[in-house]
């Protein structure tokens, strides 16, 4: 006999509860990700801020050496009060506006999979609402993490993700914490469909050929980060230029401007000099939130 979803909770709780339940799963699996992969986040960081500056991008692990050696363990994971408050902003309505949104079309039209343009359609939405809402925290891990790579008479010396954001706004004003809004949200759009659209189609067709549960989710996982990467390097990349900037010192007139300005420079591949670094940032993150948000899922959401 199939066990009752949230048997746990008093019978009276339980409509509450329920429709939070992708968005505290998709938060959830997101930090324990987030944990995992913040040095590496910190090595892409770094990477594309010396391409922006016109210097030699560094390659991958040789700067992650580098900045174990001068600036140790810790420091790799400055910033990480601002990350997990960006993937509980982010993250938790990403996932959980795609996972809410796909049931109730399936429930409303008596189906058991969505069409491949819905689920894009589905995760372009998601993951616009998603960066709006999170990009606050992304700008100040952002700087968080960019504060360390200047010279020591030009840093801010950023505390946590409070006083980074009390910062900020006192002396840029309370709209500058979404500069670089809008190649966030495009990169977030981007990442979003790459990832749960490619991913839910990847589990329909290997299905039928993998016989493991775990083999399924983790290959399937693995395509959506390879496309995740690619179609949104390039709206990270200028993210990263945008958000950098301190008031007053603006070295580009917006989102356009820095990516004609990159591009006249060195061609596309200035937008993926950091592929690499991002790649080894991005797909480790997919896999392990994915993998996380089907346990939990498979724990919380068993009736599902």
């Amino acid at each position: 006999m199939e066990k009752p979803a949230l048997e746990y909770l008093h019978p009276g709780l339980r409509p509450y509860v329920k429709p939070c339940l992708p968005f505290i799963i998709g938060g959830a699996s997101g930090c324990v990700a987030t944990m995992c992969i913040q040095p590496i986040d910190m090595v892409k960081v770094r990477i594309q801020l010396a391409g922006a500056a016109g210097q030699k991008q560094p390659a991958p692990f040789a700067l992650f050496k580098h900045l174990l050696k001068t600036e140790g363990i810790c420091k790799m994971y400055k910033g990480i009060d601002a990350a997990f408050a960006r993937q509980l902003l982010y993250t938790t309505t990403r996932l959980g506006l795609f996972r809410s949104i796909s049931d109730h079309i399936k429930k409303k039209n008596d189906i058991t999979t969505l069409p491949f343009y819905q689920k894009c359609a589905v995760g372009l939405f998601s993951g616009a609402v998603g960066a709006f809402i999170g990009n606050p925290a992304d700008l100040a891990l952002l700087r968080m993490q960019s504060d360390n790579s200047l010279p020591v008479e030009q840093r801010k010396n950023y505390g946590g993700i409070i006083s980074t954001i009390v910062r900020i706004s006192r002396n840029e004003g309370i709209f500058s914490l979404w500069k670089g809004a809008s190649p966030t949200v495009t990169r977030a759009m981007a990442l979003n469909v790459a990832m749960l659209a490619t991913y839910d189609q990847s589990k329909e067709v290997l299905t039928p050929y993998v016989t493991s549960k775990t083999g399924v989710t983790v290959l399937s996982s693995a395509i959506s980060g390879w496309f995740a990467t690619v179609a949104s390097l390039p709206f990270d990349y200028v993210k990263t230029c945008m958000q950098k900037q301190n008031h007053g010192a603006s070295q580009y007139s917006g989102v356009i401007d820095c990516f004609v300005k990159n591009y006249r420079q060195g061609g596309i591949m200035r937008f993926y000099g950091s592929i690499n670094a991002y790649y080894l940032r991005i797909a480790p993150h997919v896999v392990i939130t994915l993998i996380m948000r089907e346990y939990l899922e498979s724990i919380l959401m068993p009736s599902r």
